[in-house]
């Protein structure tokens, strides 16, 4: 064999040398490629945070009730509860009878009528709960006047407080504390008071 053929001639071992890096090669680039597909990309929280969408902001929508009050007017020799429209802006009825008793407690305007409850009488407090309704009135209201201004008063209390539930049971106080007996003269309240037993116990 000449020199030529030598060098020519490539032994076997050394093929296998080179066929070894060649697939070890690819097998990195191979390894390399599958794992850079597969990396997750960086995302930006910014992005993909969805906010949610604002919801108009909305007041709760008052409504116009109307409600009553009620004065004095003379008939023959006696007197008659007469009512008097109230409209206030409200969805609450506990506030619509207290718009009512505070125009109550105001008096009245001209050839509204008249009222026997004293100048100066205030409400302390209201409360609604169902059918029932408690009426807190400052000390004045038991002042000044003889029985008939009692049951006067007590009947434009006992139907203004009625006027949204004419069925209502009214529980009349003063400082808080129920009212048992009514003026100088002892007008017995028999407590709750609605407008059956008014028009059957106490005569205007």
């Amino acid at each position: 064999m000449n020199d030529q053929e030598r060098t020519n001639r490539i032994s076997p071992s050394m093929i296998a040398a080179v066929s070894a890096v060649l697939i070890a090669v690819s097998g990195g680039i191979a390894w390399f490629s599958s794992h850079s597909s597969n990396s997750p990309v960086p995302v930006n929280p910014s992005q993909n945070l969805q906010q949610p969408p604002k919801q108009p902001q909305t007041s709760a929508r008052k409504i116009n009730q109307t409600t009553q009050i009620y004065w004095l007017k003379p008939s023959g020799t006696k007197f008659e509860l007469v009512p008097d429209t109230v409209k206030v802006n409200t969805q609450q009825p506990k506030q619509a009878l207290e718009a009512a008793f505070q125009t109550l407690l105001a008096g009245p305007d001209k050839d509204q009528g008249s009222t026997t409850i004293p100048q100066g009488t205030k409400l302390l407090g209201l409360k609604v709960k169902g059918n029932v309704v408690h009426v807190n009135l400052s000390e004045d209201f038991t002042t000044g006047g003889g029985s008939t201004s009692m049951m006067g008063r007590l009947g434009q209390v006992v139907y203004t407080a009625t006027a949204l539930r004419p069925q209502s049971k009214v529980f009349i106080e003063v400082n808080g504390k129920q009212l048992d007996v009514l003026g100088g003269e002892g007008v017995e309240l028999q407590q709750p008071l609605t407008r059956e037993r008014f028009k059957h116990d106490y005569q205007l």
